[in-house]
């Protein structure tokens, strides 16, 4: 059995974690499947947008911890540098854009991951865990690094350390998601999301992703540099020309991703 489903419809990639019986939660080999999953991504000029959920009642629930304690498994140390540190890097480095519709809790490593992508929409009945203080852990898969700057410092470090239960209108509320649907039109909202970004000047928005990396380390003017040197390279692309030539034509644009 395998614990990715995927599936391309039209130019969207759908991604869903698949161990419903443990939460969607993370073993090894559930791991490396998603990892392949978003090389496949990356590496196929058919795909254009990533949509990431998860199957059941969880989107993720972090770490499996009979795995995480087992003496003849991987160990913790493994399992943040070779399972959730590439996978956030992947998410952040993919040249396409990231949708993930969270259809449940998400615990752990889980919400981080989806905390990770690009746009975030969730179930009305979905929930984010900083879970880690919990069990005498830190939040890992770059939790300290994306929370405090979706929510703000203060309000980051009450949830890590209290590892409050966030609810999907609050988490849209204080800004850590992009949106909210009702339970039975989550798959049809963030689809939706997912098919429009599909459609659109893919170089252009990969080069906003690389700008919106960039902006979390760099001063005011190195990203005032890396703006103008980007917007240069985004004049080069196919689909500038046809962005100005259809605006000037008043007609619909017909972006191929290029």
């Amino acid at each position: 059995m395998s614990f990715i489903k995927t599936q391309i419809t039209g130019k969207v990639f759908h991604i869903t974690l698949n161990r419903p019986d443990k939460f969607n939660s993370f073993n090894r080999t559930m791991a490396m499947e998603l990892l392949d999953a978003l090389e496949l991504a990356r590496n196929s000029q058919e795909i254009r947008c990533v949509y990431i959920t998860g199957e059941g009642k969880a989107f993720c629930a972090g770490q499996d911890l009979s795995e995480a304690i087992d003496p003849q498994g991987p160990g913790i140390q493994r399992i943040v540098e070779e399972h959730y540190n590439p996978i956030i890097l992947a998410l952040r480095n993919l040249p396409k854009p990231v949708v993930c519709a969270v259809n449940g809790v998400a615990a752990g490593a889980g919400a981080n991951i989806a905390l990770a992508a690009d746009i975030v929409v969730a179930a009305n009945s979905a929930s984010f865990i900083q879970a880690f203080s919990k069990i005498g852990l830190i939040p890992d898969s770059g939790g300290t690094f994306f929370l405090p700057r979706l929510i703000g410092f203060g309000k980051a470090s009450a949830l890590m350390m209290l590892g409050d239960k966030v609810s999907a209108s609050d988490a849209k509320q204080m800004g850590m998601i992009y949106q909210t649907a009702d339970d039975d039109k989550l798959a049809e909202v963030a689809g939706a999301i997912a098919n429009t970004l599909s459609e659109m000047p893919t170089a252009a928005l990969y080069m906003t992703k690389q700008l919106l990396n960039q902006s979390m380390t760099q001063s005011l003017e190195k990203q005032l540099t890396s703006e103008g040197a980007m917007q240069v390279e985004a004049t080069k692309t196919h689909d500038y020309s046809e962005g100005v030539n259809a605006f000037l034509q008043k007609r619909k644009p017909a972006f191929k991703g290029e």
